[in-house]
Parts: structure tokens; sequence; C-alpha cells
């Protein structure tokens, strides 16, 4: 019988990675594997049934989390207690590691190759972190070329596989055919919004995002807005952006909001992998973010790292203005914004400085799907999985 890997991811970021990852590893087996778990629309799409609706993962933070605890700790054992009762080759957990390292944990050793994708981020905050996961892993691939000796040397096997951002199409949209559907003219600037793809996200960021549209709108009249959006999130960033001057343009979909950055003058985000997106994309952007008090009390001594955006990480200076926690305020963002929009010189400088950065997370070679999916092989082939 075909192996049988069970994927689990929490989030939106890690359904786009566990859909690429099953194309590949269908392509790299010839098609001979199968897959369970949990995952959202996109890897439904390539045919997981997913054991329960992957929104029921897409929270973060202490303050976030307690509220649904009862119902996470449910999730967690109904999802051990299918990877025994099906005895996959392979358990691999996509990212959100608050859902995946619990689970992990609770594998029996030796039953099954127990692989995480996305290393956590050791390098910034909680360096210990490496040696506790190497106790309950097989494998963890990482993003960054960086990182694998933080873990090897915990004795934990550890791939670069590049990062997914590269191959998701972001530097491929059509803004020329979004301005047409959308009945744009070419002249009229339009502002992406993007307020995260989490609840607790949107919940914080919408407000103060709406509040930044209004300032811009004030002195812009011209001003359009388009806010991409995921299912998870839509009908809450729906009913808040209805209310927004600019007549927002809500989109949904991977190809539409590609489209969006393609045609969009510069974009206002949360903090995420959807940075990364913007700067494939070539849209120059300011970073937002901002959490419940309470966990950011919690995480603060533990950051090691002086950027919460990755392009400035790898950079080593802030070529994309952020705005994180009590700077996450209308008055602070929407002279940033407004800069991009009304400087060109400005817009060109942050473009050419991101374009380094994708160069030195990967970009060209063997796709970060590929790659990852040929570890998964190894690990099942040489393992006994």
């Amino acid at each position: 019988m075909a192996p049988l890997v069970f994927l689990a991811a929490g989030e939106p970021s890690g359904d786009a990675l566990g859909a690429r990852l099953m194309a590949a590893l269908k392509r790299e087996s010839g098609g001979d594997i199968r897959f369970s778990g949990i995952g959202g629309p996109r890897m439904a799409a390539e045919g997981l049934i997913s054991l329960f609706p992957m929104a029921d993962l897409a929270v973060m933070g202490v303050a976030e989390v307690l509220p649904r605890l009862p119902l996470l700790l449910r999730r967690i054992s109904q999802t051990v207690g299918a990877i025994e009762a099906e005895a996959p080759s392979a358990v691999v957990t996509i990212d959100s590691p608050g859902f995946g390292f619990r689970v992990q944990k609770r594998l029996v050793p030796g039953t099954t190759r127990r692989i995480h994708y996305v290393a956590p981020s050791v390098w910034a905050w909680r360096p210990k972190r490496a040696r506790h996961i190497a106790r309950f892993l097989d494998r963890v691939l990482c993003l960054l070329p960086f990182e694998p000796p933080y873990f090897e040397r915990e004795g934990l096997a550890a791939s670069f596989v590049g990062h997914s951002v590269v191959e998701e199409g972001a530097d491929r949209g059509d803004g020329r055919a979004f301005r047409a559907r959308h009945g744009l003219d070419s002249d009229v600037p339009l502002l992406a919004v993007l307020p995260g793809s989490r609840q607790s996200e949107t919940r914080t960021l919408l407000a103060v995002f709406g509040e930044t549209v209004a300032a811009l709108a004030r002195e812009r009249p011209r001003l359009r807005i388009v806010v991409p959006t995921v299912p998870n999130v839509a009908e809450e960033v729906r009913r808040a952006a209805s209310s927004w001057p600019g007549t927002p343009i809500v989109v949904e979909g991977v190809a539409e909001k590609f489209d969006a950055f393609a045609a969009s003058t510069a974009a206002l985000a949360a903090s995420g992998t959807v940075s990364l997106e913007l700067a494939l994309a070539g849209l120059p952007a300011v970073i937002a973010y901002r959490i419940h008090p309470l966990t950011h009390a919690f995480v603060q001594p533990l950051i090691k790292v002086e950027y919460a955006t990755l392009a400035n990480i790898v950079l080593g200076r802030e070529a994309v203005p952020e705005f994180i926690q009590v700077r996450c305020r209308a008055r602070f963002l929407a002279p940033a914004v407004a800069r991009l929009l009304d400087d060109s010189a400005a817009r060109a400088a942050q473009i050419a400085a991101v374009r380094e950065a994708i160069a030195r997370l990967g970009a060209g070679g063997v796709p970060p799907s590929v790659r990852a999916a040929r570890a998964i092989l190894e690990e099942i082939k040489t393992r006994g999985g």
C-alpha cells in the first residue's frame, strides 16, 4: 500500500504550504502516496479531507488562546487519536507550533516519522527551544539557510528547503486586468490593505487600519482601497471595510490577491508571510502589528532580534517601515503610507532593497516544496517509516 502522510496545518499560510507540499509529494513519488490530516481549502483542492475545520486552530497569543483552550485541547486529542488509528508513515506538522508540537510530543517514538515543516525561529527568540524540540521530532524543515546548525548541534536532523514564498506566484499578478475588472483607471492610486489572516489579528488591526485609511483619504479623494482576505475572516473584514472611505474592494483567492498587488501603488499589511509576498511582488509596504498587551509582556523579554519583518532581518536594517505594538497607531501609520503613495523615489528604494532580501532567501533553483517533499520521502525511506 502507498505510504500515508498525515499533514496538519493550522492557518492559511500553512494551508498554502501544505497544498504545494502535497502536489510535490505526488510528483516526486509518481503518485504513490496517500494523505490524511487537517488543512484548509487549498489542501482540500489537492485531495485532503480535513479531520475538522482548520479555522479551529487559527489563533495565537496567550490572551487569545485562553478562551478557546477547551476546544484546542479537544482538537489535539482528536488529532493524536486519528494518527494512532491510521498509523501513517510520517506525520508532518506545518508551522503553527503551538498545535503541532503538542501533537508530536504525544506520539510514541518509532511508530511514525515525526517531521515539522517551518523551523521555529530559535535564532530570534528562546534559543533553548532547539534542544527541547529535538526530543520529540525526527526532522525539521528550515526555510532559511542559516537555521539548520541551531538544530543539528542538538542532534536533530535539519534540512534547508528554501522559503516557500518564492514559488507562490506573488510576482506574476496581472495589475492591468485587475484594474479593468474593477473599473479603476490607470492613474488612480490604489492602496492594498491586509489586516491579517487570523481572527486574533483582524480584531486588533481592522480598527487602526480603518483609521489610517480615513486619514489618507481625507487628503487623497481619488484614493481607492483593495482588501485581499481569506475565508475564515472574510465576513468580519467585509463588514469593517464597508465603513471605510475609498469604496473598498474586498477580494478573496490567491490569484485575485496577486493581481491586486500588481495593480496597487503601495500596501499596509499585518506582519507575517504576506510581507514577503509583497516584497516578491515588488509592492512597497508599511508593516504593522499589535498583540494583546499580556501576550506582548510575556514574549518581549524573549525576543533576540531587532526587527519583525523578515526582509529587514535578512538585510540588517529597516528597509520596510515597521510599526509594532504601541507604534501601531494611525497617527504613525498614515504618514509612512502617504510617503509611499506620493513619493516614487521612496517606492523605488524599497523595491530595490527587498529584491536583495528575496535573493538571499533562495529565489531560483529547485522549488522549496520539491526540496521539502524529497526530504520527507527520504525520511520515510531511510528511517524505516
